[in-house]
């Protein structure tokens, strides 16, 4: 589970509800996701409360927004370093869990210190490849 005990964050039920849909999820849910799945729980929730939890966990270094997604934010509790695998037909985002070394060179650093990377893979999942040959594409 996301651990906030080490923040200021007040622990309340909705915000526990979150936690625990978030904890685990690989499925880079965006704020309406989340929004969409708690509510059930608790009608009362605005999604006001969902943005401004999520906003928390992003300031804490307990989430990571991604901007992969070029229509809506999206979010992953996952803080170990991986990459991601997007498909460009239906948006979902994978994992990919290797270290990878990249080198940039010296003379394009100009005086940057570089101390993490992502890498985004784009390309198109088994599902819709499999749709695609269906319909002849």
């Amino acid at each position: 589970m996301i651990s906030i005990r080490k923040t200021e964050m007040r622990l309340t039920p909705q915000r526990m509800a979150i936690l625990e849909y978030l904890h685990g999820n690989i499925e880079h849910p965006s704020a309406e996701d989340i929004y969409k799945n708690v509510k059930g729980r608790y009608p009362s929730m605005s999604f006001a409360t969902v943005y401004n939890t999520i906003e928390a966990l992003k300031k804490n270094g307990l989430v990571r927004e991604l901007t992969i997604d070029p229509v809506k934010r999206r979010y992953d509790p996952n803080m170990e370093l991986h990459h991601h695998m997007i498909c460009m037909d239906c948006n979902k985002v994978r994992d990919v869990h290797i270290k990878l070394d990249i080198n940039v060179p010296v003379e394009q650093l100009g005086g940057f210190y570089i101390s993490d990377n992502h890498v985004e893979f784009y390309g198109t999942c088994s599902e819709c490849r499999e749709k695609n040959i269906k319909k002849g594409e």
